[in-house]
């Protein structure tokens, strides 16, 4: 059997060979027919020939140019992930816990490294943060919030109520004095069974939301810390961070400088940043950072107004003006034996030329009330007399009974404030006045010594004045003392009523009201002359971006809102056709 199916292979196989020769010659003859010996007629069809040839290369040359020019049009220049971004600031970085941010340079390293419960949005009022809902009761005396799923510190552990807990706990602590203590006095927290973080405050507050916009810190860090020293922890100079970017290092530079680097944290509950690395160089004085912009040390500052604009002289800069909710104010102290008298307040606001005044402080808003039209649209605004001049020196010449007035004003020498100051103290000269201007170095002596003490007549100051309206903090009059912020030393029974029942009223059109009615005593009162609205001037990198031109900011720190779509790394990207 078997050498019966091999001598059938043997016959198969000399089969295939034959036929595979056959087929072989008669390709060689097809070839050398059909092909070989018709070369020597292409010099008859040569023209024909090239015209075909000059064709394929045509419809190649214009197939490729076709896919190059499809492909340029779907690609774009975008930003794209990575890169690193400087900032420059000012004041010194003493602690980078953020419940002891007190310098510009330490705010700024705050609200890049931590989230708070509460922030303000992208219109400008505040909304959630780390807290996924926010409820309060009719009365709005009880507050609850409900932290979001999934929170997560830098290093991996998760965040929870009780560091919230934890850190109010610090907050209301008397041995340490942070500066969110004011907005949870005598406020009550706990936790309920449905695990919301409980707020029960001692009155009514419509806007204790505001009072929420406060970072948290994390309990299994700082649970053994001695209070006393807390701000000198560990901690204070290595954060462990919850916002959308997570401590690096730090760097001591040129002196008394010294360089924050930020990376982005993968925790952040928003997503992970576009740029890669922030850093927050922290400078003494407004000239250093004139002078790290002109040699492109730093992609951005805030820092900047006045005279020092106009020394920036790099073309690689663009300027942004965003209006932000501070004013600027001439706060008259009530505790003055020469303005003791509301009369003679009326007087002085009577007598100053303030559109000349307001043009000491160029781009900027001219400001009549301490309540903003962004904050609360009022129907009825209370009307405030017309400048005359000689009215008004008569009048206080009649109030001074012919004794001739010394007033010392006091202001920081910042921005537009030293000029402004000086501006309102030649109009009060013009008056029969006699003046003398400080402005001192912005500083916790100047607080101190200045502020604290009420130790001036006058103080050209800015103040903010929040997303929500409540003057409450600037002329209750149990705020007239050396930790409050009633400048004006002001005190009004019915005024301390009005503005209770407003911070307690959340019925809109009754809230209203009792402004409308604040108003009407502030302006007769004349604790405080309105000079003008602030803005923030941001000068950044033209090949950057960075906070959205639509985003209404509150406070100049408003502007790293949006900071997980700032951008500077630019690259090619392909859209869908």
């Amino acid at each position: 059997m078997a050498d019966s199916l091999k001598k059938r292979g043997q016959r198969i196989a000399r089969k295939f060979s034959k036929v595979s020769l056959k087929a072989s010659a008669e390709g060689k003859e097809h070839i050398k027919e059909n092909f070989i010996q018709r070369l020597s007629h292409i010099k008859n069809i040569r023209l024909l020939v090239l015209e075909w040839v000059l064709l394929v290369i045509a419809l190649v040359l214009i197939a490729v140019a076709q896919a190059f020019w499809f492909g340029e049009s779907y690609a774009v220049d975008t930003f794209v992930d990575g890169g690193s971004y400087v900032e420059a600031t000012i004041g010194r970085i003493n602690s980078m816990n953020p419940l002891f941010a007190t310098t510009s340079s330490e705010k700024a390293l705050s609200k890049l490294m931590f989230a708070t419960l509460a922030a303000n949005d992208y219109s400008g009022h505040p909304g959630p943060q780390l807290a996924s809902t926010i409820h309060y009761t009719d009365d709005g005396k009880v507050w609850r919030i409900h932290l979001r799923d999934g929170l997560v510190w830098s290093d991996g552990e998760p965040i929870t109520n009780q560091d919230v807990l934890f850190t109010i706990g610090l907050i209301q602590n008397p041995a340490v004095s942070t500066i969110f203590t004011a907005n949870l006095e005598n406020v009550k927290i706990s936790e309920d069974e449905n695990g919301d973080i409980v707020f029960n405050l001692p009155s009514e507050y419509a806007d204790f939301i505001s009072a929420l916009t406060i970072p948290i810190v994390p309990e299994h860090i700082l649970k053994d810390a001695p209070l006393k020293t807390l701000a000198e922890e560990e901690f204070s100079k290595k954060p462990v961070t919850s916002g959308p970017f997570m401590f690096n290092a730090t760097q001591n530079v040129n002196g008394d400088e010294s360089v924050v680097y930020l990376t982005a944290n993968p925790n952040y509950y928003l997503g992970k940043p576009m740029i890669n690395s922030f850093a927050i160089h922290a400078y003494e004085t407004k000239d250093n950072i004139v002078s790290a912009l002109n040699i492109n040390e730093s992609t951005a500052t805030a820092e900047l107004d006045g005279k020092n604009l106009e020394m920036v002289t790099s073309g690689n800069y663009d300027k942004r003006l965003s209006k932000i909710n501070s004013g600027v104010f001439a706060f008259l102290n009530n505790s003055s034996t020469a303005l003791a008298n509301a009369d003679m307040r009326r007087a002085i606001r009577q007598g100053l030329d303030l559109p000349e005044i307001r043009s000491a402080a160029p781009d900027t808003t001219p400001l009549d009330f301490p309540i903003l039209e962004s904050q609360i649209k009022l129907e009825n605004y209370p009307s405030i007399p017309a400048g005359d001049k000689i009215t008004a020196k008569e009048k206080i010449e009649e109030l001074s009974g012919g004794e001739e007035l010394h007033l010392e004003i006091a202001t920081v020498d910042s921005g537009y404030l030293p000029k402004v100051a000086e501006k309102l103290a030649e109009n009060l000269r013009e008056l029969g006045i006699e003046c003398n201007v400080s402005a001192y170095a912005e500083s916790q002596e100047f607080v101190a010594n200045i502020v604290s003490r009420r130790n001036y007549d006058i103080l050209v100051y800015t103040m903010e004045l929040g997303a929500d309206p409540d003057p409450l903090p600037y002329y209750h009059s149990s705020q007239a003392k050396a930790s409050g912020l009633n400048l004006a030393n002001y005190r009004n029974t019915l005024v301390d009523d009005l503005l209770i029942g407003a911070r307690g009223t959340t019925e809109p059109t009754l809230r209203t009201k009792k402004y409308e009615r604040f108003l009407e005593y502030w302006a007769t009162d004349v604790p405080a002359i309105a000079l003008y609205q602030s803005n923030m001037v941001y000068i950044y990198n033209k090949n950057v971006r960075t906070y959205n031109n639509s985003n209404v900011l509150v406070t100049a720190l408003d502007r790293f809102l949006d900071i997980d779509d700032w951008a500077v790394t630019h690259g090619i990207k392909n859209q869908t056709p």
